[in-house]
């Protein structure tokens, strides 16, 4: 008995492993490879990259992780190896490497898994084993009847090793770029993060304001990229915060409706129509509403009023206001209910307030105005070029189009018209 016990834990003992090596197991070009755990800081996925100018074929950008700036690299372009076809919707895997006092991310072609090995059973590298150079190769191992090309992270990226013995000698290492190309990559991660978090998106519509903006945010901030960036929707809405036209979220002031009232035509009468895309509460729309009344008592108005907010749209129609939030040019529009107060018919005769998505099929008819303050930076390129298109096919001749104060359009088919610090665009 005492004999089969100890045979049993010879046994035992025989194929227990002593695992004192883990590594990350990869593919490159159908071939499994491996990187020391301890060099790797987590794995990730992604999809888009900041393009760095005059950068190697392999660098594929700079990714903002949580606030640290990285480079990217591509192994299978900077070894030469096959790529996997994509097309371009599937994120890239990446393994995130922790070296000396740097970060650094490569794309592989899938991560496996965490593999435990004894030390011991790594056996030195040899040409055959691999496509990529030997020297950065630290060992092969045996695992499971698959072979593993273990790589020596440290040579392929040392600081030393990149710059002298991978790449030119005009390459910068990474998180060592020029001041010039640091804030080039700050200002685009300010757009990417921009978008992630409040999904405005930078383009020729807003970028002068943008680029001004910035200049603003590095006395604010200070110049460091990690200063620069935005790690939270509260950072993106500090950035934003002067972006948006005055009097925006609240009536308008005297001063604005006077500067609205300005751009539009004296001899405006009969019927006027108006489209009030991104009305939010409605406290535009009324102040709209009661300056052309105003301006044209004889006049048959009507404005549509669309926002796809729909708490905010479905409480439009019948607004309360608090005595100190009402401007004076309202009292004779309102009614006291019970000690707050409520428009009358005679504004919510001229107004149709709709749950609506600019963005999908628009019906009414052809308007003489278009107030579509500070939205279209809200929207995708492609549906800022498409919203700009339609608000030319929706308005009638010589019709006028206010958009955000911060917001331009470059085309020969609009003319600028301006009044006070307020511009809109005629249509021609």
């Amino acid at each position: 008995m005492n004999a089969v016990i100890e045979n049993n834990e010879t046994f035992v003992n025989k194929n227990l492993e002593n695992i004192n090596f883990k590594m990350v197991a990869f593919s490159l070009a159908g071939k499994d490879y491996s990187i020391d755990i301890m060099k790797i800081r987590e794995i990730s996925k992604a999809k888009h990259f900041t393009y760095v100018p005059n950068s190697l074929p392999y660098v594929k950008g700079v990714y903002n992780l949580r606030g640290d700036i990285i480079s990217i690299i591509d192994l299978r372009t900077m070894f030469n190896l096959p790529t996997v076809s994509s097309d371009g919707k599937q994120s890239d895997e990446i393994i995130i490497l922790r070296l000396e006092d740097y970060l650094l991310g490569v794309i592989v072609d899938s991560i496996d898994k965490v593999v435990g090995i004894e030390s011991s059973t790594i056996q030195p590298p040899h040409p055959i084993f691999g496509d990529i150079n030997i020297k950065f190769i630290q060992g092969v191992v045996e695992k499971d009847q698959r072979l593993y090309i273990i790589l020596d992270v440290e040579r392929i990226f040392g600081q030393e090793a990149l710059i002298d013995e991978v790449a030119p000698a005009e390459y910068h290492a990474p998180e060592r770029f020029s001041e010039d190309k640091v804030e080039e990559i700050s200002m685009g991660f300010i757009a990417e993060t921009l978008r992630t978090f409040s999904k405005f998106n930078v383009t020729d519509l807003n970028n002068r304001w943008v680029d001004k903006r910035f200049d603003e945010w590095k006395t604010l901030r200070g110049n460091s990229s990690e200063a620069l960036q935005l790690h939270s929707e509260a950072d993106s809405d500090e950035f934003l915060s002067k972006f948006y036209s005055s009097d925006t979220g609240r009536f308008w002031s005297d001063d604005y409706r006077n500067s609205v009232g300005t751009l539009f035509e004296s001899n405006m009468a009969g019927a006027i129509r108006i489209w009030n895309p991104g009305c939010g509460k409605g406290y535009e729309t009324y102040s709209l509403a009661a300056l052309l009344s105003e301006r044209y008592k004889d006049a048959s108005i009507k404005i549509w009023a669309n926002d796809k907010d729909l708490m905010s749209i479905s409480n439009a129609p019948n607004l309360i206001i608090d005595k100190q939030n009402l401007p004076e040019y309202m009292d004779k529009f309102v009614i006291p209910v019970n000690d707050k107060f409520q428009f009358g018919q005679e504004l919510k005769d001229i107004i149709l307030f709709e749950y609506h998505d600019i963005t999908h099929p628009n019906t009414f008819p052809e308007v003489d105005i278009i107030i579509a303050r500070d939205i279209l930076s809200f929207l995708s390129y492609s549906d800022q070029l498409r919203m700009i298109a339609e608000f030319r096919e929706k308005l009638k001749s010589g019709g006028l189009l206010l958009i955000g104060e911060n917001e331009n359009i470059y085309s020969d088919d609009w003319k600028m018209v301006k009044s006070s610090n307020i511009t809109a665009y005629k249509k021609v």
